[in-house]
């Protein structure tokens, strides 16, 4: 099995959590500025000093234009990605929540095809579907259509599911101009000057928007540190799969992190699962080893 599939495994799992902890900010008196700044604030300082050990001997690459520009857009979008996230965790259940995140599958195809003019193969691409066919079980409303498929919780993760796929699009961009650097260099280096980008514009949006909320991330740093942590290491194991493989293959395979959620759901948050809600993640566990095969 290649390196990327392991790497997106971890990464996945990671991520999942670092969601369950965020998920406990909200309930701390955190706003969903405040539980999404935490993401970053405590992430960039570790990614910095990452990168710096991992390019001591060759000094860090060249940085073009393009490559800030590509950053930069990646990191709004996996702000405004997290922002939903984090808000949809007050809609619905943890799992659920994660799963309507997932519709970015299918958006970072077309997004892969427009911007990297990256296709992806016809069993990919039927692997991807199916996958997204649990996501629909998944996302649907607990009184099925009759509750409304279009609400508040659908907008949220439709709008998370654009944010992240076009995040991965922009990283993907970024780490690809910085030459032949050893992949895991490549993708510090991008880490570093994304979440540094990121917290630059939290720190700015909060101190205008939510006065008072820097003040409390910082008071509650034993509970949002862990946060930072946890997702530097994720978004590292991300960074790094987006170097090996095309962008659709990593966030298709990353669904596992559904079944991660639901595992986490059910455990820590004491969660009811419905029986269309398994069927969902079933689906999606099947698309998996296919979307392996066709890459």
């Amino acid at each position: 099995m290649e390196l990327w599939v392991f790497i997106t495994f971890a990464a996945a799992a990671i991520q999942t959590v670092r969601l369950m902890l965020q998920k406990r900010l909200k309930g701390a008196g955190l706003s969903t500025g405040g539980a999404t700044f935490s993401r970053f604030l405590f992430a960039a300082p570790l990614a910095i000093g990452l990168a710096a050990v991992l390019t001591w001997d060759t000094g860090l690459p060249e940085m073009s234009p393009t490559f800030w520009i590509w950053a930069l857009a990646g990191g709004l979008m996996q702000i405004l990605g997290t922002f939903c996230t984090v808000a949809l965790f007050s809609e619905r259940n943890f799992g659920v929540g994660i799963a309507f995140t997932k519709t970015e599958t299918v958006q970072v195809v077309v997004f892969s095809m427009i911007f990297l003019g990256e296709a992806v193969a016809p069993l990919g691409l039927a692997a991807i579907l199916l996958g997204m066919a649990g996501v629909v079980l998944l996302s649907l409303p607990p009184k099925g259509l009759r509750g409304g498929l279009f609400n508040k919780a659908m907008a949220l993760g439709l709008l998370a599911g654009a944010g992240f796929g076009l995040s991965a699009i922009g990283y993907r961009a970024a780490a690809v101009t910085l030459g032949d650097m050893h992949f895991v260099a490549r993708a510090t280096v991008t880490l570093a000057a994304v979440t540094s980008l990121q917290t630059i514009v939290m720190t700015l949006w909060l101190r205008v928007r939510e006065p008072g909320q820097l003040t409390l991330v910082a008071q509650s740093w034993k509970a949002t540190a862990p946060v930072g942590l946890t997702g530097m290491l994720g978004s590292l194991g991300w960074f790094t799969a987006f170097t090996l493989q095309n962008a659709a293959y990593v966030r298709a395979l990353g669904q596992v992190e559904l079944v991660f959620g639901f595992i986490a759901s059910v455990l820590f948050f004491r969660e009811r699962v419905t029986a269309r809600e398994l069927a969902g993640a079933i689906l999606l566990m099947v698309s998996l080893p296919i979307l392996i095969l066709s890459a």
